[in-house]
């Protein structure tokens, strides 16, 4: 360590020292990839690392079941994320060979499946039902409000929801 570390970068650093070890192993045992285990233990310490904008982390009193907690949850991701590329490939098998996308395009289709997923996943339950019965099914406001026996007024709100999340996903990748 440099003198001109910051506070923050040298309780990072001793966190990091003592606790990424038995991280990375707790993650290789769970899912038995020692690739996605280094991955998911960096995004770990990458995201309690964006966790704190202070000049210093508090005082953990259980160092790693906090970050077993961070660590569970990008599991979680990441498993919904294997689950999406599953079914995104089942689906492109069932496409003749002539419209089958490169693979470029496909690299950029499951990207946008992620973020359209990721997106849709903010939402509340019932919004994001709404929003895909509008988008995907081609529902009638009308017709929506009577699946989910709301008011079209509340479909409205859902719906302004939905198109708000799409909005805050475009302008976040325009920056």
């Amino acid at each position: 360590m440099t003198g001109g570390q910051s506070v923050l970068q040298r309780e990072i650093h001793i966190l990091y020292q003592d606790h990424h070890g038995w991280l990375y192993q707790w993650l290789h045992r769970k899912l038995g990839n020692r690739f996605d285990a280094a991955d998911l233990a960096h995004d770990t310490f990458l995201r309690v690392l964006a966790g704190y904008r202070q000049d210093t982390i508090p005082v953990l009193d259980e160092p790693r079941a906090y970050l077993t907690t961070v660590a569970k949850r990008l599991l979680i991701n990441f498993y919904e994320r294997q689950s999406l590329e599953r079914a995104y490939e089942a689906s492109l098998s069932l496409l003749p060979q002539q419209h089958m996308p490169g693979l470029e395009e496909r690299a950029i289709l499951l990207e946008t499946l992620q973020e359209l997923d990721a997106l849709l996943d903010a939402l509340p339950a019932r919004a994001r039902t709404a929003f895909l019965l509008c988008q995907l099914e081609g529902m009638s406001y009308e017709q929506i409000a009577a699946h989910l026996q709301v008011s079209v007024r509340t479909v409205t709100r859902y719906m302004a929801q939905g198109f708000k999340q799409c909005l805050t996903l475009m302008l976040a990748q325009a920056a």
